[in-house]
């Protein structure tokens, strides 16, 4: 067996690695340096002004990838608060990931970060958007899936229309699900052979990031009481409607600076629960299955009906599975030219 220490000056970091519904993550354990601010917001934009290079060495090449995704740990900032927690992803932090709750509550609980309370453990989160309460599902120990109460989600504009370059008119909605996404029907005339499917990844992405910079150029976005850190278009969500049997519709995520999300996206689930309890297609408690491009699936459902600085908002209910898939520890040399990472797509 090999023996050999690296030297003392290399940087260390480790973490465990999950996947949700196909979708990766990159769990941060120690190593990466402590973050000051008194709330989840503050720590991000502490993040961003001083570690941002190492987001890079952790999401990009060689160590990670332009659809990678990570979460780092931090001490609660509420009083009830069992861990705080900051995403990031290929282009910077984002303010919220229902993908990475459910991962990182499969492992925490799996590995003993968090206590197992009984076959439903409850663990209380505070992201930059807010206080996240999921529910770790388990049987004979193991825990088989994963839910959560997000922060109050809603409808923020319906029926826009946009010119998108390349595609023409786009009609689509702005929902809040923990970040503001644009959601398209890809049923319109604008997008004419867009398909959902892991075979058409380029196409998505293109489509994808053409609508989302059309949207950023057209709408200032206002969250009725979140700070300015939440005002920004995280990306857009392309929504193919089926109502089989078992599948209400299927929808891709394409965000931050065109990644793909191979899960239903939990925030994005999150905000088309908001949109369709607004047009009055879903009712209060009922229950609908998302699907994503690569047939991995969340069920979501209105827990409860709120307001949110005036608008009507809810609080919805994600559930999905995710699976640890490995254990790392990253050395950076201080001599490494490409230590900082880089990026191709």
């Amino acid at each position: 067996m090999l023996n050999w220490t690296p030297p003392d000056h290399w940087l260390r970091i480790t973490s465990i690695d999950a996947h949700t519904g196909g979708e990766p993550l990159r769990i941060i354990t120690s190593g990466f340096p402590d973050l000051q601010g008194s709330t989840i917001l503050e720590k991000r934009q502490y993040a961003r002004t001083h570690y941002d290079h190492l987001r890079r060495t952790l999401m990009w090449e060689p160590r990670g990838h332009a659809d990678m995704y990570g979460a780092i740990l931090t001490p609660p900032v509420t009083p009830d608060g069992d861990i705080g927690v900051l995403f990031m992803h290929n282009e910077g932090f984002s303010t919220m990931c229902g993908h990475g709750i459910i991962g990182l509550v499969k492992v925490g609980v799996q590995t003993g970060m968090f206590p197992v309370t009984g076959d439903e453990t409850v663990v209380k989160i505070d992201t930059p958007a807010g206080r996240v309460t999921a529910t770790a599902h388990l049987r004979n120990g193991q825990v088989e899936h994963v839910s959560f109460l997000n922060v109050p989600s809603f409808l923020y504009e319906q029926d826009l229309i946009v010119d998108v370059d390349g595609l023409g008119k786009v009609t689509y909605d702005i929902a809040f699900g923990g970040a503001f996404y644009a959601y398209v029907d890809v049923d319109q005339p604008a997008l004419k052979g867009v398909v959902i499917d892991d075979k058409h990844q380029t196409q998505l992405i293109d489509v994808g990031m053409r609508i989302k910079r059309a949207v950023m150029n057209t709408v200032t976005l206002r969250h009725p009481e979140g700070d300015d850190d939440l005002n920004f278009l995280y990306g857009t969500i392309l929504v193919k409607m089926l109502h089989t049997e078992d599948v209400h519709s299927r929808n891709v995520c394409v965000f931050a600076e065109g990644e793909v999300d191979r899960s239903p996206t939990g925030t994005g689930v999150s905000g088309r629960l908001a949109i369709h309890h607004a047009k009055g297609d879903l009712r209060l408690e009922e229950t609908i299955t998302i699907e994503s491009l690569i047939g991995s699936r969340f069920t979501g459902r209105v827990a409860e009906t709120v307001e949110v600085g005036g608008l009507p908002a809810i609080i919805p209910e994600v559930a999905g599975t995710a699976f640890i898939t490995g254990q790392h520890t990253f050395l950076i040399d201080p001599d490494d030219p490409l230590k900082d990472g880089f990026i191709l797509r």
